[in-house]
């Protein structure tokens, strides 16, 4: 099934939910041409405005739009933003960092379809398996936290695996790469990276330039975000500190008793980092993005990088 019949859109696109840089302004916008947001709870201080923002995309969206959700223990919110998607009656549910069990049993009891982020077939056969209605193939092109096989590789691997839609994460800013991806059998494409550099986002404009100026040889991948591998622009400031992990953090990363309280202290610094740098101007630039941006000459409204995915 084609993810625009899934979920009852225009087009099999999904705008993909970004760390710090998704807003209900861009929702909204997407709605408008025919594809479905996504909208990252992670995204908001408190329950308060995640309510108050699920609300206005509820009260204005024409079509079906969806939340991410990071389904691990480091969310410490994950029972109130669940109660939240379940009070409105959410459309969809992509689920991250973190098996996706418990949510999938809440969600098929309220007719809400969940989606989770895999990045190999092991993954994708317990999603599958734990009553999942599609599987996000995050490959090795996807910005953000991404997979290790490249989506020619991947896309087919779960297609022999599982019987629900295979929708490509990763890679694709033109029609040339979404007609690509469905050739391969995929149900349909979720795009972030391209995203970045709208009219729309809130993030500042020196973030939003470097999509425009850095290319798919400028995105590299470092650990010092947190402890995962995750892809970010790689400016004076990256060139300067390094992707590695350091003796310290690469230690608390792989120690059995102290890796989950490292993990979610590394993070923690990391996400600070990334949000400082995000909507503000200073010289510790660590900008998330995909190899994507290679395609972005431009900062442009919404409807025109939709424009380029279709035609």
């Amino acid at each position: 099934m084609e993810l625009k019949t899934l979920l009852n859109i225009k087009h099999s696109i999904i705008m993909a939910p970004m760390f710090l840089v998704t807003n209900t302004k861009m929702i909204l916008a997407a709605d408008k041409c025919g594809i479905s947001g996504c909208l990252p709870a992670h995204n908001f201080r408190n329950i308060a405005e995640f309510r108050k923002a699920i609300k206005e995309l509820k009260d204005n969206c024409k079509h079906s739009f969806g939340v991410n959700v990071i389904v691990n223990r480091s969310n410490f919110f994950l029972k109130e933003q669940m109660k939240c998607i379940l009070d409105f009656q959410i459309s969809y549910i992509i689920t991250s960092l973190g098996s996706p069990k418990n949510i999938i049993f809440e969600c098929k009891k309220n007719n809400i379809l969940v989606f989770g982020d895999v990045v190999d077939e092991i993954h994708a056969k317990k999603v599958q398996d734990m009553g999942g209605d599609a599987v996000i193939a995050v490959n090795n092109q996807a910005g953000g936290h991404l997979g290790q096989l490249s989506a020619q590789v991947l896309i087919p691997r779960l297609k022999s695996c599982v019987n629900i839609p295979v929708i490509s994460a990763g890679g694709v800013a033109t029609k040339a790469g979404f007609d690509a991806m469905m050739k391969l059998g995929a149900a349909g494409i979720s795009v972030g990276s391209p995203f970045i550099a709208c009219l729309e986002s809130d993030v500042s404009i020196h973030y939003k330039n470097a999509c425009v100026n850095y290319g798919a040889k400028d995105i590299v991948v470092t650990k010092k975000i947190s402890g995962t591998p995750c892809t970010v622009i790689k400016t004076p400031y990256v060139d300067k500190i390094g992707t590695k992990q350091n003796v310290l953090e690469a230690f608390l990363n792989t120690n059995k008793r102290l890796k989950k309280i490292a993990k979610f202290f590394i993070t923690y610094k990391g996400f600070s980092l990334l949000k400082k740098a995000a909507f503000g101007a200073n010289y510790r630039q660590v900008w998330v993005a995909g190899e994507s941006i290679e395609y972005v000459d431009k900062i442009r409204p919404i409807s025109e990088i939709v424009e380029r995915l279709i035609k």
